[in-house]
């Protein structure tokens, strides 16, 4: 039989268990409440790119971390980097610098993505360096000399190896039967990636094509710290002299002998030239332009075109007659030749190399 104190301590438990009863229902409810809140706030998406590409890739990768490239070891006696604690140190310390060496790779394999996609014969070559160059301005968010165009774009043709760009009112057009070397490049606060190709739409040129292929690729597995650079000339040669073409019906093995020929089009301002004193007011203006717009970046005159600059050949050869500018001549093979190209950027880290422009395509 229950006593009043007995009575009283039930009462006093049921009360407890009622409290506790709606405290987890209130619980419950303020669950529901959360789940159903965090449901219906919608997800950031990062934005894909457009096509033809206008989006920056700042804006398409907002964290501010860039792909990595593709990473190889180093051989022999440099295997030991990979493990070096020491090492690793010192690449956390650069990562800022490898990031910003990042964006301008991953701003190349968007542009150059695009490029192969519209390029067809009959094309003037002046529209396909324009419009890759205005593409790359708009993916790296062209600032000044802190970020843009690392070098004038390169679409030498056949014989020609490199340095050849159309100047104003060239009326070149693409054809089936040319060899075409795309060689151009971006940067992030002067650091360039510098990273070719080569278009050819007859397939007779394929053995050619992948021999330049094969021979860039040896080049990479050769490359590391301390290793001397003509053993990866030779290790580049060998492949290259392994390979013959068949081009109508006649067999050639791969030369590479070139010399300057042809209008300039490609110039750039000694980096070690002193103030050397001008006489001429028309070289001293386009001079401030350079130093403005280029430093010591490589340019050509359509890129002074662009800034409004006209009338300025004869202020243009004052500046390389003094040495303050060095014109840079396509540099050409024996005519009615073919030349391929296919080029990437390493990025020789202390405990591995990283082929920082390496992509899906090449």
């Amino acid at each position: 039989m229950a006593t009043t104190k007995h009575l009283k301590l039930l009462r006093h438990w049921k009360k407890m268990r009622m409290g506790v009863k709606k405290m987890k229902t209130r619980g419950k409810k303020f669950q529901r409440k959360k789940k159903k809140k965090s449901k219906n706030k919608k997800k950031k998406e990062v934005p894909e790119q457009t096509d033809p590409p206008s989006i920056s890739v700042s804006d398409l990768f907002p964290s501010g971390e860039f792909p990595e490239g593709e990473i190889q070891q180093y051989k022999d006696e440099n295997l030991w980097r990979t493990t070096s604690e020491e090492k690793r140190e010192l690449e956390r310390l650069e990562k800022p610098l490898y990031n910003s060496v990042r964006r301008a790779a991953e701003v190349h394999r968007q542009v150059r993505k695009y490029i192969k996609g519209i390029l067809k014969p009959g094309m003037f070559m002046t529209d396909i360096c324009e419009t890759l160059e205005n593409t790359i301005r708009k993916l790296i968010s062209e600032n000044g000399l802190q970020a843009g165009i690392a070098f004038p774009t390169g679409c030498s043709l056949n014989w020609v190896a490199a340095h050849w760009t159309p100047n104003a009112g060239d009326k070149t057009v693409l054809q089936y039967d040319d060899v075409m070397k795309l060689d151009f490049g971006t940067h992030i606060d002067g650091y360039i990636v510098d990273c070719a190709f080569t278009v050819a739409f007859n397939p007779m040129f394929d053995p050619l094509l992948e021999a330049s292929r094969e021979a860039t690729n040896t080049g990479i597995k050769e490359s590391g710290i301390d290793v001397r650079l003509c053993d990866v000339g030779a290790a580049i040669q060998e492949v290259m002299e392994s390979y013959e073409v068949e081009i109508n019906g006649k067999v050639y093995q791969g030369k590479g002998y070139v010399r300057e020929d042809l209008e300039c089009s490609h110039y750039t301002k000694d980096f070690e030239v002193g103030h050397i004193p001008l006489r001429l007011p028309r070289a001293k203006q386009l001079l401030a332009t350079i130093n403005k717009n280029f430093s010591t970046l490589a340019f050509c005159r359509r890129y002074l075109d662009r800034l409004g600059e006209t009338k300025y050949l004869m202020a243009l050869k004052n500046l390389c007659d003094a040495g303050i500018v060095q014109p840079l001549p396509p540099l050409c093979d024996v005519k009615g030749s073919y030349v391929s190209q296919f080029e990437h950027t390493i990025l020789l880290r202390p405990t591995c190399k990283e082929v920082i422009s390496r992509g899906d395509d090449y």
